[in-house]
């Protein structure tokens, strides 16, 4: 790996620490070199594995490791473009070093937001050798060791299984108090101080909180619950993050997240989600919150989970009441009726939505122990393959999409869902980012009335700016052909 050009300094070097937690760093404007010592998991690597994480080839994980690290670096950035901000950084480096208690990793020109007087901030530490433990084990221990068969839809569901435990979010002994959060990145302050309140009324119930682990609607419940908890004196409260590679840069952990996990993909986060969580609470967001409903739907109809327990709500304040009446008018108009039965709309009571979630939890743990399933890890869901399999975003996989009635409907609600998923990666992700920038907008096509009821949710998110940051002038990567 080719070294990193010297950079004039403006000040003389730090060195603090103890041992192995030590961090020596030298600020530079907006970036400091840092030698950090590990926290919290991963404390020591084998040289073949620090061989092969920094592997700079085509096939090597050294990528993949440098920009997952300088997304949680970056936490707290305004930017939600990954392009921007791996351009912005595009100087930052990293390199594994042996030292007597095991690791420590070299970083030149790495964000100086992440450092507090020449010390990385503790948490963000946590999340960035969470970062390591999860890309190693997942390239070791499940694709090079073969644990991961692609065809088999057990096998997917194992290999989020081993992750999962191998972050060990799965070491607790409780009954099911675990609420999936989702919702947008750039929410409102309205709608962020209403899903803080609502994670206010969980923490007072001594609920746990899963999310996205990013900022807006996925920090505002895990601050509220946190402040329930303290209220509560619980000092063991789990605060989950699950992301993944490719949507990190644009939603980078919060500092609340005490427990991260990385999956290697967007389907294999969303079935982690639903394996974890005992009920999904779905807060206003854009088109990234309506690709996860789909998900969702696309579980919940498939006649295999009919008797299946997983309480959903969709809430947000007053004034955000429309957002969920495009998203139901929508889901109805291609769905069907039957596909809202499996949501519930609280409208602007954060109180009723954790109460409903605390009933529902009973229902869901006899449920578990009636079928001697996990309370932790939900066995016995069925995840339909066509939702497991990862869908690579282009322009050929866009027009290709199958968005036509004339197919079951957790197969429709799996490609437009798909169509969802391929717009995200036009508005945030680095290759989407670049690929529209390079080819133009992805075409849909489809069933007219499908393509009118797309354009209408669409230019919704739009019209209220749900698909960018706030003051961002939002290019729509997409265009509609019917």
């Amino acid at each position: 790996m080719s070294a990193v050009p010297p950079i004039p300094r403006t000040g003389a070097g730090a060195t603090t620490g103890d041992g192995s937690q030590a961090v020596e760093s030298v600020v530079i404007a907006e970036s400091v070199d840092a030698r950090v010592g590990p926290r919290g998991s991963l404390e020591t690597l084998s040289q073949a594995e620090i061989d092969k994480l920094l592997d700079t080839s085509h096939t090597g994980l050294y990528t993949l490791f440098r920009n997952c690290a300088l997304a949680v670096l970056n936490s707290g950035s305004e930017s939600d473009n990954a392009k921007e901000i791996f351009e912005h950084y595009r100087s930052f480096n990293v390199q594994i070093i042996p030292h007597a208690w095991g690791i420590k990793l070299e970083m030149t020109n790495a964000p100086a937001a992440a450092f507090v007087d020449g010390q990385m901030i503790h948490g963000i530490k946590e999340h960035v050798f969470a970062v390591l433990r999860d890309i190693i084990y997942t390239a070791n221990e499940i694709i090079s060791a073969g644990r991961l068969d692609s065809k088999d839809p057990a096998s997917i569901t194992n290999a989020v299984f081993h992750i999962l435990r191998n972050a060990r979010v799965l070491d607790v002994k409780t009954r099911p108090n675990l609420v999936v959060c989702w919702g947008g990145h750039s929410i409102g302050d309205a709608e962020y101080r209403y899903a803080k309140r609502v994670g206010y009324e969980f923490g007072l119930r001594a609920l746990d909180v899963c999310t996205g682990c990013g900022p807006g609607a996925m920090k505002a419940p895990m601050k509220g619950a946190g402040v329930g908890h303290a209220k509560q004196r619980i000092t063991d409260g789990r605060f989950l993050g699950v992301t993944e590679p490719g949507i990190i840069a644009a939603e980078p952990p919060n500092a609340i997240v005490n427990r991260l996990v990385i999956m290697p993909d967007i389907e294999k986060r969303l079935e982690a989600f639903l394996r974890l969580g005992h009920g999904i609470v779905v807060f206003p967001g854009g088109v990234g919150t309506a690709e996860e409903i789909l998900y969702l739907l696309g579980v919940l109809l498939d006649p295999a989970n009919a008797q299946q327990p997983l309480p959903v709500v969709l809430t947000g304040p007053r004034a955000s009441a429309g957002y969920f009446d495009n998203i139901a008018r929508f889901i109805e108009s291609t769905l069907g009726a039957a596909a809202l039965t499996r949501l519930k709309v609280i409208i602007d009571d954060p109180a009723a939505v954790a109460r409903h979630m605390v009933q529902s939890f009973e229902q869901v743990r006899a449920f578990r122990r009636k079928h001697n399933d996990s309370y932790n890890f939900n066995w016995l869901l069925r995840v339909p393959y066509e939702l497991q399999q990862p869908f690579v975003v282009t322009h050929a996989s866009m027009r290709a999409l199958e968005l036509q009635r004339a197919q079951p409907l957790h197969l429709l609600a799996s490609n437009l869902r798909r169509a969802f998923s391929g717009i995200v990666t036009g508005n945030v992700k680095e290759n989407g980012v670049a690929a529209i920038e390079r080819l133009g907008p992805y075409e849909l096509s489809g069933d007219a009335d499908i393509m009118q009821l797309l354009d209408e949710l669409l230019t919704g998110f739009v019209a209220q700016g749900r698909m960018k940051l706030p003051g961002s002038a939002y290019r729509p990567c997409y265009r509609l052909v019917a």
